[in-house]
């Protein structure tokens, strides 16, 4: 039977142990961003590349090209993943068709495939849900929010964070009018906020945030776990 350890070596040994899983967990919080990061690029690179590829003659393929310029006769085919290259296909090819849609003759070949499309009722709708989508993600125009705040939801007494877009319009604008001016709110869900709820109040019921917007967004993705800066934390320990 083995003796106890002495008081201290037992401290000594917790406190090694505890440094070592400090430091573990201290270049996670390095790691895992930087990696996750690279993980995401390479794998959208490579999803780009392989819808790119088929549309492109095989002869114009970079296994193709190198085994045709630097393959010996006789040797075995060279095998190359040589991936990014259909990510600057699809740029040039996109580049080319907005340079080619900007001009009168492009506008006119546009008007006239949007007006084929317009007369079937299924793909109809899908084309039109997919162009409004992207010009609004894509579109240049100041479509942001305004400003960050903060409403009763989903009771009073009860705070969240939401996203000031901007003032009713339209009959919206019309029916809730009375008085107070009426502002078009988007009250994001957590840690998804991609997803929420459009909410049309007063201006009186919301209370904006000095935050910016991409901070606020952080709050909300970290279920309150990131602020922005140390002014925006509650005090800890105070009554």
């Amino acid at each position: 039977m083995q003796p106890d350890l002495p008081l201290d070596d037992k401290k000594n040994r917790r406190g090694i142990i505890a440094r070592i899983r400090g430091n573990f967990l201290a270049g996670l919080i390095i790691v895992a961003p930087i990696g996750l990061t690279l993980w995401l690029i390479w794998t959208v690179v490579g999803w780009v590349d392989a819808w790119v590829w088929p549309f492109v003659p095989r002869a114009y393929h970079p296994e193709e090209l190198i085994n045709h310029y630097f393959r010996a006769d006789g040797a075995d085919p060279i095998s190359v993943n040589v991936r990014g290259i259909g990510v600057f296909v699809f740029l040039i090819f996109t580049v080319l068709v907005g340079w080619i849609g900007k001009g009168i003759m492009g506008r006119s070949f546009l008007r006239i495939g949007e007006g084929f499309v317009e007369r079937m009722p299924v793909v109809r709708s899908i084309y039109n849900g997919v162009k409004q989508i992207a010009e609004t993600v894509f579109s240049q125009r100041d479509t942001s929010f305004d400003k960050a705040c903060l409403i009763e939801y989903p009771r009073k007494g009860i705070w969240a964070v939401a996203f000031v877009s901007t003032s009713a319009k339209g009959e919206v604008r019309q029916k809730l009018m009375d008085g107070d001016e009426i502002v078009t709110v988007f009250l994001p869900t957590t840690p998804n906020p991609t997803s929420g709820f459009l909410l049309f109040l007063p201006r009186s019921d919301i209370k904006e945030l000095d935050m910016s917007v991409e901070d606020a967004a952080k709050l909300v993705i970290s279920a309150g776990l990131v602020y922005p800066n140390d002014k925006s934390r509650p005090s800890e320990g105070k009554g």
